[in-house]
């Protein structure tokens, strides 16, 4: 497809020219009081105009200088990233540069004036912060052309228009992949204890060690050898995960400049790579408005399937209906697995979600993730001043302990509910599941 806009746009004058035509008016003043000949009022406007439009067809003559953009095919969400631009132009040219990237992302080192020289390629950076998932369209580069005499402008498009894809953010992914998984759980905020010979899995034999239970000692191994041997169990590696995320209208809620939604899928990520390195199988499960089912799978190759299957994935402005979900997870989900699901609960939400954790529980082991809104801490703390102050904390202070409420009576049913801000949210759900791996709850 081509670019619906127009390589050139109508040249344009400069403020240079403005100023001149400015005074060229005032010089008429002066002339229709005869303080000066009118005679030279003509003149100048006579060589006003042969010079500019000179200057305009010098312009209009200029070609238009190459350009080149260097960046990935997939980048990821709310991390800054370098942005290559790569000129050439046949003649020496002042241009202003501006690359057409999504108008919402942030960029730094852009627009950028600079004068061109004959025959050399320029490259510079500049920084740009995605700040939406999805498909993102790139236009054409924009370059401004200054005439020689500096008297017009005209606007310009080279190079070529790109769509790329954001995804959730992987950049943690790059850095936990270097490190152990210990050392990664720690990255996070989370120790994870071994637990000497008691996992599900045989591993080994060795000699038995104090503290070791008798269930451990294998008795005819003991007997051959003449001394006492102990079997070595690691955690079983054949569990399954799934990622259940809401996107109905609670995951529109923002803390800065993402929302809850979208720090969901980083926490997401974070839990999966650390459960794929545990050997286990992670799937993922979207429902509310847009729903989307990813099968559980095993090997690192499941981080990019997640990537691929989520990056486009968007929360809706309606309401989520948890016991169709989990009539729906429960029929694509036969197997047991420990799941995972990340919402923002209200008190209206009590009688529904019990229900739906309810069916869910006569199968899987059920983990609720509430999150919580930094501006509720923050109105529910804050000093007050003013009747407005008073107003605003009381209204938090009620609505806090209402969603309390809702998280008392979820677990008096013995549902694990974790209270948690996005910030807390990566941590927290690590920190679950290598306790469900170290208790051997599945």
């Amino acid at each position: 497809m081509g670019d619906p806009q127009p390589a050139r746009d109508w040249p344009r004058p400069s403020p240079w020219l403005v100023i001149i035509i400015a005074a060229w008016a005032l010089f008429g003043l002066a002339a229709s009081l005869w303080l000066v000949p009118q005679a030279w009022w003509w003149f100048a406007g006579a060589g006003i105009a042969a010079v500019a439009l000179l200057d305009l067809l010098l312009l209009r003559l200029l070609p238009t200088p190459a350009a080149r953009r260097e960046l990935p095919e997939i980048l990821p969400l709310g991390v800054e990233r370098e942005v290559s631009l790569e000129l050439r132009a046949p003649r020496r040219v002042r241009v202003d540069v501006h690359d057409l990237h999504p108008g919402a992302w942030f960029a730094k080192g852009l627009p950028r004036r600079m004068t061109l020289p004959r025959d050399r390629i320029i490259r510079f950076d500049y920084r740009l912060r995605p700040s939406e998932r999805g498909n993102a369209s790139f236009g054409r580069v924009q370059l401004v052309l200054h005439s020689p005499l500096r008297l017009w402008r005209q606007s310009r498009l080279a190079g070529e228009s790109r769509t790329l894809r954001i995804f959730p953010n992987f950049a943690p992914l790059t850095h936990l992949a270097l490190l152990s998984a210990e050392q990664a759980s720690r990255m996070v905020g989370v120790h994870i204890k071994r637990r000497r010979g008691e996992g599900t899995d045989f591993h080994q034999m060795r000699e038995y060690r104090e503290g070791d239970s008798l269930r451990q000692i294998d008795w005819k191994a003991s007997s051959r050898v003449g001394k006492l041997i102990s079997r070595e169990y690691q955690d079983e590696k054949n569990q399954q995960v799934i990622l259940c995320v809401d996107t109905g209208r609670r995951m529109l809620a923002r803390d800065g400049e993402l929302s809850h939604f979208d720090r969901t899928l980083d926490a997401a990520l974070v839990v999966s790579y650390l459960a794929l390195r545990q050997g286990d199988a992670v799937g993922l499960f979207a429902s509310g408005g847009e729903r989307r089912w990813v099968a559980p799978q095993r090997g690192m190759g499941a981080i990019d399937t997640l990537l691929a299957q989520t990056y486009d994935l968007q929360p809706q402005p309606v309401a989520t209906d948890f016991l169709a979900a989990a009539t729906e997870l429960s029929r694509r989900q036969r197997r047991r697995g420990l799941l995972i699901w990340v919402t923002n609960l209200r008190d209206e939400d009590s009688d529904d979600m019990l229900a739906a954790i309810r069916m869910l529980q006569s199968r899987h082991l059920v983990i609720v993730a509430s999150l919580r809104e930094h501006a509720l801490d923050t109105a529910a703390n804050s000093d007050v001043h003013e009747l407005e102050d008073a107003l605003r904390a009381g209204a938090a202070a009620r609505y806090l302990q209402q969603r309390a409420a809702v998280h008392d009576a979820l677990r008096r049913q013995r549902i694990t509910v974790l209270d948690v801000t996005c910030e807390e949210l990566p941590g927290a759900l690590v920190e679950r599941y290598l306790r469900v791996k170290r208790e051997g709850l599945l």
